[in-house]
């Protein structure tokens, strides 16, 4: 495959011009995003308001009806998701924060999605062990603690529904370690290879849109329901052999990053 690389740098000016662009905050995100800048150097958790403009865009262009979030902070992304699903639309919402979670709550009521939002205090891997089953959802949202990401993508896949998508936030670092060297940097890498691994059969798709001098990142994964045509010609479309697709059956992959 020829290195045929097309990009716009993003700059300041860029990204002034992007922000003026894209749909401003409103009075609740604008009084949300004060609140979280009052917490100090953990405000940096809280996802950039591009990002929940893109949130929000993408719920609703998909129609999801069910969403689950592992990692809600101060709830800025549960909000974006949750004015995105339909008035009996329900999201679960994991955090192990009382303190943090108590000013989402208040962000939620004053937005009026709070009867949407459905809050689990505690381990996110306990509470997807405790789902009914044949529970599904159309949107996943990860943004918790890295070393966890894998842990947390396996015990999704099984509530994926067909054509639903999972987000990963910013997979390759924490508290700017992006690095292979750092731990928790290499438990990203883990997360992205486990995530690549997927993509390695012609049934499985994966491209990656990048900006450069980004800050944010997102990995989305989408489940995929149409066979593809060049598996179908090898016959590669009926359960694989291979332990990744075993595990982890008709995945697209997508990689985006924000500024």
């Amino acid at each position: 495959m020829s290195d045929y690389r097309k990009y716009v740098p993003l700059d300041d000016a860029l990204f002034d011009y992007v922000l003026a662009n894209t749909t401003a905050p409103d009075a609740v995100q604008r009084a949300l995003m004060a609140r979280t800048h009052e917490l100090g150097d953990s405000r940096r958790m809280q996802i950039a308001h591009p990002q929940a403009v893109f949130m929000n865009f993408l719920t609703r262009s998909i129609g999801a009806r069910s969403a689950l979030e592992i990692g809600t902070f101060t709830g800025y992304s549960a909000l974006a998701i949750a004015r995105g699903l339909p008035p009996d639309g329900r999201l679960i919402a994991c955090d192990v924060s009382e303190e943090w979670t108590a000013i989402a709550r208040e962000a939620w009521a004053a937005a009026g999605v709070a009867d949407r939002i459905d809050l689990r205090v505690g381990p996110a891997l306990e509470t997807l062990a405790a789902l009914p089953r044949g529970t599904t959802f159309d949107l996943v949202f990860i943004d918790a603690d890295k070393e966890s990401y894998v842990d947390y993508y396996e015990s999704v896949l099984p509530h994926l529904d067909p054509n639903g998508v999972i987000l990963a936030d910013n997979p390759r670092s924490e508290r700017g370690h992006p690095r292979r060297q750092h731990p928790v940097g290499r438990q990203g890498y883990r997360f992205l290879h486990r995530r690549r691994a997927d993509q390695g059969h012609p049934r499985l798709q994966r491209a990656r849109f990048s900006r450069r001098k980004s800050r944010d990142r997102v990995a989305p994964v989408r489940r995929r329901t149409d066979p593809d045509p060049e598996a179908s010609r090898l016959g590669l479309n009926r359960t694989a052999s291979g332990p990744t697709l075993t595990r982890c059956p008709g995945l697209s992959c997508l990689e985006s990053r924000f500024a």
